[in-house]
């Protein structure tokens, strides 16, 4: 979305860069802060419910693209496991960090793929998200069955985490899409 923006704008290479460089590292940051808030107000199983780290890689996915949402995806749990280890407390569990890779990568990749479709139409926010998370939610399933027998992580239990954060993604469901198009008619607005 914020790529047909710039297109409109004739925006220059370096400007874009530098552009999506910083709503990039912002929503690593976000990516960081907002589960460990979670993290404290409600404990670990308010993180597995809710799911605090894929709201915002859901928002980058939609705004940045399907190639800089892919970046924030895979960098997003990375950054977040090496911030929180100097701790000594580290988030996502380090078992656990694999799979959160591919799973926040697949979940940008997919709804920035809708990117161009938001800017045009806000409502396809939605759908870019539903099948972000359910595509999503798949592969870790699918890479939790392939490989339960090398890691600590089975098929079972990452059923089960699913079930568990469900709420948690019905609930991102409906909150991206709304701040997706909020943020699309502020930028269309503030184009006219």
């Amino acid at each position: 979305m914020i790529e047909q923006v710039f297109t409109r704008r004739n925006v220059t290479l370096r400007v874009k860069i530098t552009v999506k460089t910083l709503i990039s590292l912002g929503i690593i940051a976000l990516a960081v802060i907002l589960p460990q808030l979670i993290h404290l107000a409600l404990g670990v199983p308010g993180g597995v419910q809710w799911l605090p780290m894929y709201l915002p890689i859901l928002l980058g996915g939609c705004l940045l693209g399907w190639k800089w949402g892919l970046g924030v995806g895979i960098l997003s749990p990375v950054v977040s496991f090496a911030i929180t280890s100097l701790v000594g407390n580290p988030m996502p569990a380090l078992v656990r960090l694999p799979y959160m890779i591919v799973e926040l990568a697949v979940f940008a990749a997919v709804s920035g793929l809708f990117s161009r479709s938001i800017a045009k139409n806000g409502w396809m926010a939605f759908p870019a998200v539903l099948l972000a998370q359910v595509c999503g939610r798949i592969v870790f399933l699918a890479i939790a069955a392939i490989f339960q027998s090398v890691s600590s992580l089975s098929a079972a239990t990452v059923w089960a985490q699913i079930q568990t954060g469900l709420l948690g993604m019905v609930l991102q469901a409906v909150i991206v899409p709304f701040i997706v198009m909020g943020l699309r008619m502020l930028l269309i607005k503030d184009k006219e």
